[in-house]
C-alpha cells in the first residue's frame, strides 16, 4: 500500500485534493447545457466508484502484506465497513443538494456557502474526534473562513437582487437553503470513513478490523452507489428546479455527454483518496478542512471563467475579494496549525 511518508507533503497531497474537490464542478457545468443535472450525477457516481475500484488494485495493493487492498478488506469488521458505508449514504445525500445548488446559484456561490459551512463544522468534529494539531491556530483559521462565507452570500445576495427584482430573491433564498443544509450533512460524512481507518501507517500491519485509506474508500464509494437509486430517484421526481424526469432520459444521452460525468467523478474520486491518504500524516481535521479548501478553487471557477457575477455591483465584486482574502488567510492558519 502507498502511504504518506511526512506533513509537507501531507499538505501537498490536500492542495490537490482541493484542485479536484474545487474544479469537478466545471463537468456539471459543462454538461448542463444540454443535460439535467440529475442525469448527469447517476456517471458522477459511477466515476466516484470507478477511481475506488483502480485506486484500491494500484496504489492500494502496492507490496503487498497485510496492507494491501484485497487482504485488508477480508478482515475488516463489519462495524468499521457500516461506518465507511454510512459515510458514503451522508455524503452523497450532502453532495446531491450540492449539485442542485450549483444548478441553481452556480459553482461561485454553492461551493462557499455549502462547503465553506461543511469546512466549519467538519474540522470541529473531526478535531473533537481526533485533536492533533494547534487547537488556537485551527480555530482561528476556522473563524477567518466563517467570515469568508458571509461575504460570499452577501455577494450573492446583492447579485441577485440588482438583476433579477423580486425573482432574484426568491433564488437566492432557495440556492443559500440548498447551499447551507449541504453543508451540514456535508461536515459529518468524513468522520464515518475516518472511524473505520488505521491511520498508523508505519504498524506492521493494521490493527484487527480496521481499513485502509484505500479499502475505506472503496467501501465509502459502494454506499455513494447504493445510496444514489434513492436520493437521486427522489431529486428526479422533485426537482429543486424544472420538471420531473424519469430514468428513461438517462438512456437517451450520447457517450460523450455520459463521458463528461464520469469526468467529474474521477477527478472528485483522485482528490478524495489523496486526501485520505494524507489523513495519516496531518490528521483528520486538517486533511478534511484542506481538502475542503475547494470552495476557493470553485469560486474562482464560477467568477473568473463561467462569469457568474457578471454584470454585478462593484459592492459584490469587493465583498468576493474580501472572500478569497480571509479564505487564503484561513487555510494558512489550518496549514499552520499542523506544524
Amino acid at each position: 500500500m502507498y502511504s504518506c511518508g511526512n506533513y509537507a507533503l501531507a499538505v501537498a497531497f490536500c492542495v490537490v485534493t482541493m484542485l479536484c474537490w474545487g474544479s469537478w464542478g466545471n463537468t456539471q457545468k459543462l454538461a448542463g447545457k444540454t443535460w439535467r443535472y440529475e442525469l448527469f450525477y447517476w456517471d458522477y457516481v459511477i466515476g466516484v466508484l470507478l477511481f475506488a475500484i483502480v485506486s484500491g488494485l494500484t496504489a492500494g495493493s502496492w507490496g503487498g502484506g497485510a496492507w494491501s487492498f484485497a487482504a485488508n478488506l477480508s478482515q475488516a469488521s463489519a462495524a468499521n465497513i457500516g461506518s465507511a458505508f454510512l459515510g458514503g449514504i451522508v455524503f452523497n445525500a450532502a453532495n446531491i443538494l450540492l449539485a442542485a445548488a450549483i444548478s441553481i446559484a452556480g459553482m461561485s456561490v454553492a461551493f462557499p456557502v455549502g462547503i465553506g459551512l461543511a469546512l466549519v463544522l467538519g474540522v470541529v468534529v473531526n478535531y473533537a474526534a481526533a485533536p492533533k494539531g494547534d487547537a488556537t491556530l485551527l480555530f482561528g483559521g476556522v473563524a477567518l473562513i466563517v467570515a469568508a462565507i458571509l461575504c460570499n452570500a452577501a455577494a450573492y445576495g446583492i447579485k441577485a437582487a440588482g438583476s433579477r427584482g423580486a425573482k432574484g430573491s426568491k433564488g437566492i433564498g432557495k440556492g443559500i437553503a440548498l447551499s447551507l443544509l449541504c453543508g451540514t450533512l456535508m461536515a459529518f460524512f468524513y468522520r464515518f470513513v475516518a472511524r473505520a481507518m488505521d491511520m498508523d501507517f508505519a504498524a506492521a500491519a493494521p490493527r484487527s478490523g480496521m481499513m485502509t485509506p484505500y479499502s475505506a474508500f472503496f467501501v465509502f464509494a459502494l454506499g455513494i452507489f447504493a445510496s444514489n437509486f434513492v436520493f437521486n430517484a427522489i431529486a428526479m421526481r422533485h426537482p429543486a428546479s424544472g420538471g420531473p424526469i424519469t430514468e428513461k432520459e438517462y438512456f437517451k444521452g450520447g457517450f460523450a455527454i455520459h463521458l463528461v460525468g464520469v469526468l467529474g467523478g474521477l477527478v472528485w474520486g483522485l482528490g478524495n483518496g489523496i486526501n485520505l491518504v494524507a489523513a495519516g500524516k496531518a490528521g483528520a481535521a486538517i486533511s478534511y478542512g484542506l481538502g475542503q479548501g475547494a470552495t476557493l478553487v470553485s469560486a474562482l471557477w464560477g467568477i473568473l471563467v463561467w462569469r457568474e457575477f457578471k454584470g454585478a455591483p462593484k459592492k459584490a465584486a469587493m465583498l468576493n475579494f474580501a472572500m478569497f482574502a480571509l479564505f487564503l488567510a484561513g487555510l494558512a492558519l489550518i496549514i499552520k496549525a499542523g506544524n
